[in-house]
């Protein structure tokens, strides 16, 4: 039989199930490049104010660890988008990394793979249908990006440089994710081995960009992400330099397909550690479990958002000489909704770590639903656990990881931006306090996942669609010119904008009782429906 028959139903049974999933994320990606170059084409109209702030920011350890250098200060392109070089291609290589293990190792954990090979499918046919899906995936999303740079006015080819900049380290991850798929037992680890590769590539690019002269830089070539931002694009262009994603790909493609044959369906080439034959005293309760399947990611974005923290607090000190001009300084305010430049800018970066804490919060309430599908919850509900027990413990990890994953982040800043500034007995609290003020957005998306789990569990991926959504317009519905309406569907939009803001506890009130509200509801209807 031939290895790879079966690759074209299963391409289409997978565009099928993620027909809404990835249509809205490459939205998403698309116009947040496009609304990044317009945001800062419209801030430095003036050159010398534009010369000024790349000089600023590459004159920054933090910024330029987090972000990567600028390699032409005078190009509008590459400072209108250097914030989304490095950091933007780490997101698509997540995009890519996911859908691998997606429509491969997460399949045959579920045994929908083994039932669909009973027919005829090829060895080989799995992996090649994932693959094709997430490269399929990352090329469009990075052809459509390069035209939408285009229509909001940067150079052609700098434009197409930086879209297949993206593509690039998007089918690089791919292929990462292709061999985790193969190593593992579980698409958790297998995610986790993927997300592992992705955070030592982007702090590989970070210690190449790290010495001013240069000496470093050869350790960016180690690292797939160093290789998209070699690329330079609006900085010379070098295509020549993507192919050696390509290379890196099909050696990674080479090792998967011999993998599998190495192997047995649904097994990994790693096999789990057995546990004992008994569980301790501290694992014999539904939240006691939880917190075992939840602690490892918990303790790994914890960590990550610590050090996130720190850096936008250290970064916050040179925020005056990034934004030069009259106009940066009012678009940055407007952006933030306070009075100081440099209050505005940790507001703003603030709301950003929310969303990321957002994330969190969907993959922890989307752990309900792969319990569920696994068979793991059947048995479990089968003993003295009631529904509202099991469903209670993987929500409260949810919402109480989510609290601590962004006042870790506001406590890093508050340190950090405290020691640049020399007030840390003031910047903490504050930092407390702007990080405290996200988490009802946050559990209100959250919820969202738990009430989809509870009424229409087939549809509770939608989640990270209505997440997509709710980023889009939260952030660029006012450069877009969108309608109030539609920006106040955000949950984003409604948080206060601290530090040095106003605050209103109304909106803080009305998010926190409309997510609880929809927990309630989640509860109820599973309570309801059948497992399974």
């Amino acid at each position: 039989m031939n290895d790879f028959v079966g690759t074209g139903a299963l391409v289409r049974l997978a565009l099928r199930r993620d027909r809404i999933l990835i249509p809205i994320w490459i939205v998403v990606f698309v116009m947040t490049a496009a609304g990044s170059a317009k945001a800062t084409m419209d801030l430095y109209a003036d050159p010398k104010a534009l010369v000024d702030a790349a000089r600023t920011s590459n004159a920054s350890p933090a910024l330029v660890s987090l972000y990567g250098r600028i390699f032409d200060e005078s190009s509008l392109g590459e400072v209108s988008l250097f914030k989304l070089t490095a950091f933007g291609a780490l997101l698509v290589g997540l995009l890519g990394g996911m859908l691998v293990v997606r429509h491969t190792r997460s399949e045959e954990e579920s045994g929908r793979l083994e039932l669909l090979s009973a027919g005829v499918l090829g060895r080989y046919a799995a992996l090649a249908s994932a693959l094709i899906v997430s490269g399929a995936t990352v090329i469009v999303l990075g052809l459509l990006t390069a035209l939408s740079l285009m229509g909001s006015g940067l150079d052609t080819k700098g434009s197409f440089a930086f879209g297949l900049m993206w593509a690039a380290a998007g089918l690089s991850f791919a292929g990462v994710a292709a061999v985790t798929s193969q190593v593992t037992e579980s698409a958790r680890a297998a995610n986790g081995l993927t997300a592992v590769v992705l955070g030592v590539a982007y702090v590989l690019r970070a210690i190449g960009d790290s010495s001013a002269d240069g000496s470093t830089q050869w350790v960016s070539w180690l690292s797939p992400i160093g290789w998209s931002q070699q690329v330079r694009a609006y900085a010379g262009d070098r295509l020549a330099v993507l192919l050696v994603p390509l290379v890196f790909l099909a050696v990674l493609i080479a090792a998967a397909t011999a993998l599998i044959r190495r192997r047995d369906l649904g097994a990994g080439l790693v096999r789990p550690r057995p546990g004992p034959p008994r569980a301790a005293k501290s694992l014999r309760s539904p939240l006691a479990l939880a917190w075992r399947l939840h602690r490892g990611s918990l303790l790994a974005w914890g960590f990550a958002f610590l050090l996130l923290g720190l850096l936008v607090g250290n970064i916050a000190s040179n925020v005056d000489g990034f934004v030069t001009s009259d106009s940066a300084k009012e678009m940055v305010q407007k952006l933030g909704g306070v009075e100081g430049i440099t209050d505005a800018f940790l507001a703003t970066e603030m709301g950003m770590v929310g969303l990321l804490a957002s994330a969190f919060g969907i993959q922890a309430a989307l752990r309900l639903r792969s319990e569920e599908t696994a068979l793991r919850a059947e048995p479990l509900l089968a003993t003295g656990v009631s529904r509202a027990q099991w469903l209670a413990s993987h929500v409260l990890m949810a919402l109480l990881g989510t609290g601590v994953l962004i006042l870790v982040a506001g406590l890093g800043s508050g340190i950090s931006s405290g020691a640049s500034l020399g007030n840390m007995g003031r910047q903490v609290p504050r930092m407390l306090a702007a990080s405290a003020v996200q988490l009802p957005a946050i559990w209100l998306v959250t919820a969202l996942v738990v009430i989809l789990f509870g009424l229409a569990p087939k549809l509770v991926t939608g989640g990270w669609a209505l997440y997509g959504v709710f980023l889009l317009i939260g952030q660029f519905g006012e450069i877009f010119n969108l309608p109030q309406w539609m920006i106040n569907l955000s949950p984003y939009g409604h948080t206060p904008r601290l530090p040095g803001g106003d605050f209103s506890v109304a909106p803080v009130l009305w998010l926190t009782a409309i997510a609880a509200a929809l927990i309630v509801a989640g509860f109820a209807s599973f309570r309801r429906r059948d497992i399974g």
